[in-house]
């Protein structure tokens, strides 16, 4: 927050293929699904993806929930607190607690609720679900940050991936964190069909989108569209954390 006596400035971006959207610009709302939570949107079909995203901070007792609708998936991330998820149908139905660093991918055919058991702040991703013939409908995946291995992304031992999400063509979406130490970066600038929503967990670095170097730091949100070229580097003086959201394993509409 600036003092009065400042001038008004920003590091925000919003151009046709992304967006680079710091947190202390994005207004508190309201959601009829998160009476008592202030919610911030992320990102919005308004803005050019093809999903809804979310940082929702509950104080203790809060909650939200969502009926089954047969149609839109939700990933959930816990940034710090707790949460009781309770899930009302299929695998893994009852009562399921997340702690920072858990996570939750619910199916569209199940309906479920989430109640703060301390002060929480958490990522929700919406998504519409693309079925696909002869492939069943996944079933609701529990996990944690904290239990998935790091891989050596492409020789790097200074960037770790972790995949959340098996790669299975049951799941239409990849939700992955990548671990950058200190002076390590991308090998590449990527140019790819894949759609990203990406949130910086911790430290801070550089980040190419679409022809610009941006400096980017915990807490900033980025939207990037298909094909826009993208890449990072870490600058910062502890690792930086970020995760993010892709769309994977099915066919190119036409």
């Amino acid at each position: 927050m600036r003092k009065q006596t400042e001038l008004l400035g920003s590091r925000t971006r919003v151009e046709a293929r992304y967006a680079l959207i710091p947190l202390d610009g994005i207004p508190l709302s309201r959601l009829p699904a998160w009476p008592d939570a202030e919610v911030q949107v992320l990102a919005a079909p308004a803005l050019g993806a093809q999903f809804a995203e979310y940082r929702i901070h509950m104080p203790p007792g809060t909650g939200g929930a969502y009926g089954a609708d047969g149609e839109t998936e939700h990933f959930l991330f816990v940034l710090d607190g707790a949460v009781e998820l309770g899930l009302e149908s299929g695998t893994g139905t009852g009562a399921h607690r997340l702690d920072s660093g858990g996570y939750a991918l619910i199916p569209p055919s199940a309906g479920y609720r989430v109640r703060a058991a301390e002060d929480t702040t958490l990522l929700l991703l919406r998504k519409r679900y693309e079925p696909l013939p002869e492939v069943e409908e996944f079933e609701a995946l529990i996990g944690s940050q904290q239990d998935v291995r790091g891989e050596v992304y492409m020789g790097d031992e200074g960037a770790l991936l972790q995949s959340l999400v098996p790669k299975d063509f049951s799941y239409d979406l990849a939700m992955n964190i990548f671990t950058f130490e200190t002076g390590h970066s991308l090998p590449v600038t990527e140019t790819h069909v894949m759609e990203h929503g990406l949130y910086v967990l911790a430290g801070k670095g550089l980040y190419y989108l679409g022809g610009t170097w941006m400096e980017v730091r915990e807490s900033d949100f980025i939207w990037m569209g298909p094909f826009c070229p993208q890449s990072y580097y870490a600058t910062g003086p502890e690792p930086t954390r970020y995760i993010y959201y892709k769309n994977v394993n099915r066919e190119i509409p036409l």
